[in-house]
């Protein structure tokens, strides 16, 4: 096994998580914990499980993402599942939920909605902390939904629901205490869009030019859904904390502030409907 890993990693490019990479494939195809890999690293693998990983390996060499290639991400300590019809969750996300769930505080039963649902990572995290919350996910693509569904029953959580809505849709007349969004926010022009980011759904990525059209429409419609005294929360761009902080004050919401992720960038900026 050690020689399977040490093939692979050189097989991969040159980066600080080739061999992590190479380890979480393997503990992929074979049904391990990291911790089994490094106590049996003497272990050799059979045919089968060593050609299905060294075509995993071929597949990140080319530059397929590890979540795509495994169908999981953690987030918030739970497992979810991917695929590639759905952004790849990521850490910094986290920063979303946990701004949100401070917000609305102990407000008891409260209605939480997160628009441009995914895979259903907001909703789900935010349905799992807050049990007495009605939670809605809402998504235009079918196949998001499907997975956030999924996700919701593997993960034994019941007091959500997601719908296909695109932005606010097919939410007329309903209001909220809070609502999270990760819209698309990279610029149409930005290079990553054809780099790393090629394998993810343009849709979920692409925020126009200067990234900032997601953004302005979310923020313009969502005074419209949100009950006297609730939340806007949103992930934005590392560039855009400046620009979606004065969106949300030309918009009426008060209170506007803006939080850095553990890199130290502007990351989400949130404001109170009156």
């Amino acid at each position: 096994m050690q020689r399977l890993l040490a093939e692979a990693t050189r097989a991969l490019p040159d980066s600080d998580t080739a061999r992590l990479d190479a380890e979480v494939l393997l503990e992929s195809v074979l049904g391990t914990g990291r911790a089994w890999l490094h106590a049996h690293a003497e272990a050799v693998v059979d045919p089968g499980p060593a050609s299905d990983f060294e075509r995993l390996v071929a597949n990140r060499g080319r530059g397929y993402p590890v979540a795509y290639l495994t169908g999981s991400r953690e987030f918030w300590s739970l497992s979810f599942l991917v695929n590639d019809r759905t952004l790849i969750p990521r850490p910094e996300t986290e920063l979303l939920v946990e701004a949100g769930l401070e917000l609305v505080g102990k407000r008891a039963r409260p209605r939480l909605l997160d628009l441009g649902a995914g895979c259903g990572v907001i909703a789900i995290a935010a349905a799992s902390e807050r049990p007495d919350a009605v939670v809605i996910g809402a998504d235009l693509c079918a196949e998001a939904l499907a997975m956030a569904r999924a996700n919701a029953e593997r993960l034994g959580t019941g007091n959500v629901e997601f719908r296909r809505s695109d932005w606010f849709s097919a939410l007329h007349g309903e209001r909220f205490d809070l609502i999270f969004c990760n819209p698309p926010y990279v610029a149409a022009d930005d290079p990553a869009l054809a780099g790393d980011l090629r394998f993810e759904p343009r849709l979920a990525l692409d925020g126009g030019p200067g990234g900032l059209r997601a953004l302005s429409a979310v923020i313009a419609d969502a005074g419209r859904h949100l009950r006297a005294g609730g939340f806007l929360a949103l992930e934005h761009g590392a560039d855009q904390g400046n620009d979606v902080a004065s969106l949300l004050r030309r918009a009426g919401f008060g209170e506007v502030t803006t939080l850095r992720d553990s890199a130290g960038r502007d990351r989400v900026s949130a404001g109170t409907w009156h």
